[in-house]
């Protein structure tokens, strides 16, 4: 049979739908996931279109997956982390939701908080445990959609759940419906996606989500889990590694339409933030991340690096502030004590800061040469140098202009006197065992010394 596609407008092949395959044994993909093994890339040569929705967004998980892998927020914290969302998603909420846990007074008490600022973005949603006491409570609290776990690879239903595919495909079906008969919109997390049989298990399973939810009149969202960070980018990489593979296959024979459609990766390969681009380049409308890619084990797709995606891919931030990315950071570090590692791109402490002195010579001189962008302009953030016995007069230079705001002909150049003073006392450091770099409380106490009155601190 042939159908017109909503998606691409050409006529499209549609003799074909997937069937559950109930096979007695685990398939555990042996050839590519061998545990004693790097887990391998296979190919096999097909592409599948790029097809970016009309729109994208963002959707946060910072306070139900991110919350599990450090120590539990106050309620204040989760109250003051979901009022910088919104403010940092902007008016047109590109940060689209965020979700909560509803177990205990503690959260409950957080949602009702939060719910109580009147933001319109993030929307609050939350993830439950699969019961008709957790649907009820969920509808009490006023919230419009939840996630329900429908893991899907073999791993978890043979060696988990202890079923068979048909068992946990009616035991997952049934749990939908009580989302449905309880009026609430079911966001199916297909955990372990990445390691699952696609056209076995995942599209007939996802076939039967689409159906119910056309006879309920209700949507159901699908979110793609990679949950072991499994997932490639590449074009023409095999399923159920292939993240272009999964996005095209659930919209094409699963009839998921893009706005239902969200990725949700972790960092165990390095691969977080490439795979949760790519979803959006094929088709998802949706990413899930978390602030500070805070998760589990290696952690979710860093929702600041999903901002700084968009506006690559988009050309625009529509009205995203970028400055509370810092804002974000300093409030992990000051206020909930949470340890940045300090060269993380765009919050660490350093991650604009060099430490050689040839990369200061260039920032001395202009500072587009060794500055990623303005990120003064963008994320509220000057870049600066370090001191060590690799800076180099320029980077002395540079480092005195900086900390003392020293701009225009009050500004110094690494031909100064006290620069050339500077490096020899800090050479005569390092040639004494020193081996970290230099606090800015000595370097200005040494400056005092030197040129006593000269500078204002800051």
């Amino acid at each position: 049979m042939l159908d017109i596609s909503p998606k691409t407008n050409l006529l499209e092949q549609k003799s074909y739908r997937y069937s559950l395959q109930d096979i007695p044994e685990p398939n555990l993909y042996r050839d590519v996931y061998n545990y004693d093994e790097v887990p391998r890339v296979a190919f096999n040569h097909r592409r599948v279109p790029i097809g970016m929705p009309k729109e994208i967004w963002i959707t946060d998980t910072s306070l139900r997956d991110g919350q599990q892998s450090v120590e539990p927020y106050t309620v204040e914290q989760i109250v003051n982390l979901y009022r910088l969302m919104s403010k940092l998603g902007g008016p047109y909420g590109i940060i689209r939701q965020t979700e909560f846990f509803v177990y205990s007074k503690k959260d409950r008490e957080a949602l009702e908080k939060c719910q109580a600022l009147g933001l319109d973005f993030p929307e609050i949603t939350t993830w439950i445990r699969a019961s008709k006491e957790d649907f009820k409570l969920v509808k009490d609290l006023n919230i419009r959609e939840t996630g329900i776990l429908v893991s899907c690879s073999d791993y978890h239903i043979f060696k988990k759940l202890k079923m068979s595919r048909k068992q946990a495909l009616d035991h997952y079906l049934s749990t939908v419906s009580l989302a449905f008969e309880s009026g609430v919109m079911p966001r199916c997390h297909l955990e372990d996606i990445t390691r699952a049989d696609f056209y076995g298990f995942v599209v007939p399973f996802v076939n039967e989500l689409m159906k119910m939810s056309r006879d309920a009149g209700i949507p159901v969202k699908i979110r793609a889990c990679d949950t072991m960070g499994y997932g490639i980018p590449y074009p023409e990489v095999a399923l159920p590694r292939s993240v272009p593979g999964i996005i095209y296959g659930l919209q094409h024979y699963s009839d998921v339409p893009s706005e239902m459609l969200e990725w949700h990766g972790h960092n165990d390969f390095y691969k977080a933030v490439s795979n949760a681009s790519t979803a959006w380049l094929y088709g998802a409308c949706a990413v899930n991340c978390s602030l500070l890619g805070i998760g589990e084990r290696t952690g979710n797709i860093p929702l600041e690096a999903m901002v700084m995606e968009y506006a690559s891919l988009r050309g625009s931030l529509d009205g995203m502030d970028p400055t509370v990315i810092t804002e974000i950071a300093d409030y992990f570090r000051k206020d909930i004590g949470y340890d940045i590692p300090p060269m993380t791109p765009f919050v660490g402490r350093d991650f604009n800061v060099t430490r050689a002195g040839i990369h200061a010579d260039g920032l001395l001189k202009d500072q587009e040469i060794y500055n990623i962008f303005n990120t003064e302009k963008i994320l509220g953030r000057r870049p600066t140098v370090m001191l060590s016995n690799t800076s180099g007069l320029a980077g002395i230079a540079y480092w005195i202009n900086e900390n003392y705001a020293l701009s225009g002909s009050q500004a110094i150049d690494k031909k100064d006197p006290l620069v050339a003073h500077l490096k020899e006392w800090i050479d005569e450091i390092y040639a004494g065992g020193r081996q970290t770099s230099l606090s800015v409380h000595e370097i200005e106490e040494k400056i005092e010394t030197l040129c006593k009155g000269r500078f204002r601190r800051l």
